[in-house]
Parts: structure tokens; sequence; C-alpha cells
């Protein structure tokens, strides 16, 4: 058996790692960034505390406060800590009363 000469024997490995790169950069996306959510108006919040949770009054806040997301808060829930400016979080008690609300 014949052995390859020196310099094909070099060549090979070098032309597989070759076909490896393509020593182009990878395209960029062209389409724009997402829009920021529209913030929640946090003065707008107030006026809904002590009044009774029910999904008609949700719909109002979310109207009112201009923020896209609503979560209700029951007593004793433990909530997540992230921050979404168009979320309106709202707490309530065991009587359905609302004690807090916030944009978060």
């Amino acid at each position: 058996m014949k052995r390859p000469a020196p310099a094909l024997a070099m060549a090979l490995p070098l032309a597989a790692l070759a076909a490896c790169t393509t020593g182009a950069e990878p395209p960029q996306s062209a389409s724009p960034p997402a829009p920021e959510p529209a913030a929640c108006d946090r003065e707008a919040t107030a006026q809904f505390i002590g009044r009774t949770a029910s999904a008609e009054l949700g719909e109002e806040m979310l109207a009112a406060t201009g923020a896209t997301t609503l979560r209700w808060v029951p007593p004793r829930t433990a909530v997540t800590m992230d921050f979404r400016p168009d979320r309106l979080t709202v707490s309530y008690n065991d009587d359905m009363m609302i004690e807090r609300v916030s944009c978060t």
C-alpha cells in the first residue's frame, strides 16, 4: 500500500476544517425592536381602593390607568417581583375589598 504524499496528507485535514468555517458574519435581523409597552398611570389607581373587586371593575381600572394587563392578588398570595410598566396589580382582602393598586 502506498502512502499519500506529505503535502496531500496535510491538505486533507485543512480542507475539512476550511469547510466548517464561512468567514461571513451572520445576517442581522431586519425587523425593528419591539415597542415598549404603554405605561400604567399611577395617578389613576387611588380611586379604586376600598371598592369591591369584580370583573367589571377590572375593566374600568384598565381603561382608567391605560394598563394592558391586570393581575388580581388574592389574600395571602405570593407574587413575583418582576416589574412590568404595562401591568396593573390589584390586591384585595377576604371580603373582596381592594386594599392596594399598583402599576407593576
